[in-house]
């Protein structure tokens, strides 16, 4: 779907017909969003068959059935943030994308991690949060950059 969307966005442009630019990603985004709720679903309520047919380690079992469920919280808005930063992408801007994922995990990921697993003695849960966190931090960021409209004026 993102990469759908990168596709709309370029062609749309290039086309000079910015609206139906936007309104393709937003399309993409629904569509993206509304499958990444199912799978969503899937990790929360089938978490421990799908790790118990690939691992039948207790201790591993745990550990990965924690983790589905946790970050799976998320898919959503991870769903909608590819598209997102695929659009830009697809519009040419290319550095936007390039700084919200820098800062995101290198400024904000890395530390929330270690503050949430070894300062807060989270452990993993606390490294399955901030991936959570992260991910929706990035998407709204990269929603509140896509309102702004300046990918649509990017020259290529």
């Amino acid at each position: 779907m993102s990469n759908a969307a990168a596709t709309l966005v370029g062609q749309n442009l290039g086309a000079r017909q910015p609206e139906r630019a936007e309104q393709s990603v937003r399309t993409a985004a629904k569509y993206n969003a509304v499958f990444m709720l199912f799978v969503s679903l899937l990790f929360l309520f089938g978490a421990s068959p799908i790790v118990g047919f690939i691992n039948r380690d207790p201790a591993v079992e745990a550990v990965a059935v924690q983790a589905l469920r946790i970050i799976s919280l998320g898919y959503v808005f991870y769903g909608v943030g590819m598209v997102l930063t695929n659009a830009f992408n697809g519009a040419g801007d290319t550095l936007t994308p390039t700084i919200i994922n820098i800062f995101g995990f290198w400024a904000f990921q890395i530390p929330r991690l270690w503050f949430l697993a070894l300062g807060l003695d989270l452990g993993p849960s606390g490294v399955f949060m901030a991936i959570l966190i992260t991910e929706t931090c990035i998407t709204l960021v990269s929603f509140v950059l896509f309102r702004r409209g300046k990918w649509k004026e990017v020259k290529v």
